[in-house]
């Protein structure tokens, strides 16, 4: 068929789609005119959202579409569904929105999602924060969004001045993903590049980047879109902007570099602000900003704090900024999981009155993806079955045993409570459930990793690892694909929702290696290279330490405390088996250094069962067996057809035996995980 009848095709496939999504709409709107005559309808129903998200797994399977694409697209019409519904009270009338920057910027994109259920939005920019909120005060605008803090750069101290300051009312919040990339009018080497602008925020939530450039002027912008435009009118081929791709697409640059970030998890959070309050509905989980004032006395803030604590209200904030009152003296901008139409919010409010200066209600409104606040990261994959294997015996009250000082950061002498290491929203550690990490030994090709990943994230795995510079006993052998490799295993696990794990050969190259991956591992070969040690404990990048295989218990944890005395308390220690007489296996996985690293250390500790058993077929045993001693997790090698693999084949689950694994051992992550 010719390519334009193809086109054709494609072209009228679109129209259908939206003319669904349209009559969808229309239905959504009649249910919430249902929920609005009924208040004890839930607007938010978890259980059937997650039942709707297995089914959508399941027909996408059938229908040869993959299941995860299919739910993620399903995940953002929820979403938006919720959004609807929850407008319909709110006024009619076009909704005049003041931001910050030009449309284009993450402002504009946190306010475009935020009111996506309003039928009519007129958007303003302004140069500065200060203006967009005297346009609101002025009554030039009905909501003004604003930037108050980043995972990267921190809080932005302005914001918090001028919601105190203008007696405005928080009525909402919005959380968006910020990715930063290099925009260019042309695909010219960044060597090239003489001067690179954006945003004062977004340069520092770069500056590891822009630290590597040479020759490079660094130009102050009043916004991210606004540098993008500028480089497209200045047509200068030397020239870049740090923004997002949107703000590139808008101006027609192109992208030169991706994922530029000194942090993969950059997150700005927005706060809505209106001239009074709104009414939402008080089915939805809310949270409330509060600006305490507290006298000049010892104890004074922890009094306020312990309020909160006896009223059982979990604190997601705290930020101190000079009071205006006076100098030494301070306010704190709090926020709080509850809205004041709750009675232990209302209790916990009267009851500080009586231990502050002042308190005031900022606001109080749904939380940023309340629509989505239970499954927002589900899979949709089938539901999970009873786990087979034993529960894990880790012992509730830890013995601590003596060890001097060896190594006292990694010691339950120093910290007695287990370290759970959080990453990407997965926790590993402590009570939480143990998790699955698996992919490929080596990453082969862009097919290959992409292949793996849609096999781990159906399986029920949490993170996916795959090996990128591969240290080899001959020099003749496969050693990864290096940064290329790194670039794709990056992509794959985006694409799939999962933090990626690979391991760091050299201390040269463990900042270049961390803006890309989520979790640093030190391989065996490598876990008494202190100087690499002391490099990744320089990083805030978690680190997956490897047990040598010649390495005693003590030795391991010693290794251990390098990374925690150069500043990183985020170590996970892995056992993956030691050199001993026997050659049946590959090597002998000595499980009771579970029994005591969960003894003698905090930290997490997870099992490889891949590397100690050297075939795939023991493998599974070996896995039941390491939970079962108390092991927090396992890493298993799977490839989608392991008998071709480049390297580590044998040992290699198939990504079909990788389900089964996760079923028989419980690593499955749940719908609503």
């Amino acid at each position: 068929m010719p390519l334009s009848n193809l086109r054709d095709r494609l072209d009228q496939t679109d129209r259908d789609l939206i003319a669904l999504l349209a009559e969808r709409q229309r239905l959504i709107g009649e249910v919430a005119a249902v929920k609005l005559d009924d208040p004890a309808l839930p607007l938010h129903d978890p259980g059937r959202e997650r039942a709707l998200l297995g089914r959508i797994h399941d027909l996408a399977e059938e229908a040869g579409l993959d299941g995860y694409f299919a739910t993620t697209v399903y995940r953002r019409i929820l979403d938006h569904s919720i959004r609807v519904q929850a407008s319909r009270q709110a006024p009619r009338d076009a909704v005049r929105v003041a931001f910050q920057g030009e449309e284009g910027c993450y402002s504009h994109a946190a306010a475009s999602r935020h009111l996506a259920g309003q039928q009519a939005l007129a958007f303003t920019g302004h140069r500065t924060f200060q203006d967009a909120v005297e346009a609101l005060r002025r009554g030039e605008a009905d909501r003004a969004v604003l930037p108050i803090e980043n995972t990267v750069a921190g809080p932005i101290e302005d914001v918090y001045d001028l919601i105190a300051e203008r007696g405005l009312v928080l009525v909402g919040e919005e959380v968006v993903r910020v990715e930063h990339c290099l925009l260019a009018v042309e695909n010219v080497p960044i060597g090239q590049i003489r001067h690179v602008g954006s945003h004062a925020k977004a340069l520092a939530q770069c500056s590891q980047f822009l630290a590597g450039l040479t020759d490079v002027r660094i130009e102050d912008e009043h916004d991210t879109a606004g540098a993008a435009r500028l480089v497209a009118e200045s047509n200068d081929p030397t020239r870049a902007a740090i923004a997002g791709e949107d703000a590139g697409e808008r101006y027609g640059l192109v992208v030169i570099q991706r994922h530029i970030a000194n942090r993969k998890d950059n997150f700005t959070r927005f706060v809505v602000v209106a001239r009074d309050g709104v009414a939402h509905d008080a089915r939805l989980p809310h949270k409330t900003s509060l600006l305490l004032t507290t006298d000049h006395r010892h104890g004074a803030l922890a009094e306020a704090l312990q309020v909160l604590a006896r009223r059982g209200l979990n604190l997601t904030k705290l930020e101190s900024r000079p009071s205006p009152d006076g100098p030494w003296r301070y306010r704190f901008y709090a926020d709080i999981e509850g809205g004041t139409h709750e009675e232990q919010v209302e209790a916990a409010l009267a009851e500080l009155a009586e231990h502050v200066a002042a308190v005031r209600v900022l606001g109080s409104y749904p939380q940023a993806g309340a629509a989505t606040a239970e499954g927002a990261s589900g899979d949709g994959i089938a539901t999970v079955s009873t786990p087979t294997v034993k529960p894990r015996l880790a012992p509730s009250a830890p013995v601590v045993a003596p060890t001097g000082k060896r190594y006292r950061l990694v010691s339950r002498e120093g910290r007695s409570e287990d370290t759970i290491v959080e990453i990407g929203g997965v926790r590993i550690g402590g009570d939480a459930p143990p998790v699955l990490i698996a992919g490929p030994c080596s990453v082969e090709s862009r097919e290959q990793i992409f292949e793996s990943a849609r096999g781990v994230r159906a399986a029920g795995g949490r993170l996916l690892r795959g090996g990128c510079f591969k240290p080899r006993t001959l020099p003749y052998d496969f050693q990864g694909l290096g940064f290329e490799g790194l670039r794709l295993l990056h992509e794959a696990g985006r694409a799939y929702d999962l933090p990626v794990v690979t391991e760091v050969l050299h201390p040269a190259d463990v900042e270049a290696v961390a803006r890309e991956a989520d979790v640093l591992q030190i391989g065996a070969r490598n876990m008494q290279n202190f100087e690499l040690l002391k490099a990744v404990g320089s990083t805030r990048v978690p680190v997956l330490l490897k047990r040598g295989m010649m390495a005693s218990i003590d030795e391991w944890l010693a290794a251990a405390e390098y990374v925690l005395a150069a500043g990183n308390e985020r170590v996970i220690l892995c056992e993956r088996g030691i050199r001993t007489f026997e050659t049946a296996t590959r090597n002998t996985l000595d499980l009771s250094s579970v029994v005591v690293a969960r003894e003698r250390t905090h930290l997490p500790v997870i099992v490889d069962p891949s590397h100690a058993a050297g075939v795939r077929r023991w493998v599974p045993a070996l896995a039941q067996a390491a939970l079962a001693a108390g092991a927090h997790g396992l890493i298993v090698e799977a490839h989608p057809d392991p008998d071709a693999a480049l390297s580590d084949g044998p040992q290699s689950l198939t990504l079909e035996a990788l389900a089964e694994l996760a079923q028989t051992t419980g690593c499955v992550a749940s719908p609503a995980a």
